[in-house]
């Protein structure tokens, strides 16, 4: 862990892994709501940070956080949304050619894998999965898609995520769903958010 101080009132905690960031992140969140984390306006986690905005004394903070010792996040922890998914994307196929698997078999890993959303950005609603067992990553498109239709599930690098709207894309696209996973009319207008556990049902035969 490494914590430097970004600014007059931000402190970037940098960490070695996605796992290290979940942990992180559910801890702060259970100081701040325990009291004991003191004034904190925004947390953001990333792929390797996590960036606290609106601290009094960063330097100070950043000392506290690098003597704590942060447990493990659960695999239980956090609220559940369950996402019905077709396996009809145009690159099902190629992903179970480099999964050596056949396309089926890819709606069942992808259905049988516990994800959660280790952090948001790239669009709005847009949450970066993880979960996936290290043999199951994939490369990106070589090249990238000009429109990805929105609600398409997707795969690249060690994540999974869904558009929430028609936007360019490299990652490769497995299956598709209704879900909204952004609605500016709803509270929140995210469906997902970092710590959400993701899991996928299959919709239709």
């Amino acid at each position: 862990m490494r914590t430097l101080v970004v600014g007059d009132d931000a402190l970037l905690v940098e960490l070695d892994s996605a796992e290290q960031v979940a942990a992180l992140h559910a801890e702060l969140l259970r100081r701040r709501d325990a009291g004991e984390l003191g004034p904190v306006r925004d947390m953001v986690p990333a792929a390797r940070t996590v960036l606290l905005d609106g601290v009094r004394d960063p330097a100070a903070l950043g000392d506290r956080i690098a003597r704590w010792q942060v447990p493990p996040l659960p695999p239980t922890q956090g609220p559940l949304v369950t996402v019905a998914v077709r396996y009809d994307g145009p690159d099902l196929a190629e992903v179970a050619r480099l999964w050596g698997v056949t396309p089926r078999e890819v709606a069942d890993i992808v259905g049988g894998t516990d994800f959660r959303v280790a952090f948001c950005g790239f669009a709005p609603g847009f949450g970066y999965l993880t979960g996936l067992a290290e043999r199951w990553h994939l490369p990106r498109r070589p090249t990238p898609r000009t429109a990805v239709p929105a609600g398409s599930l997707a795969l690249a690098g060690e994540y999974a995520g869904v558009y929430p709207r028609s936007s360019p894309g490299g990652w490769q696209l497995i299956g598709s769903t209704d879900a909204a996973l952004w609605d500016p009319g709803r509270e929140p207008a995210a469906l997902f958010a970092p710590g959400v556990r993701v899991r996928f049902t299959q919709e239709g035969p």
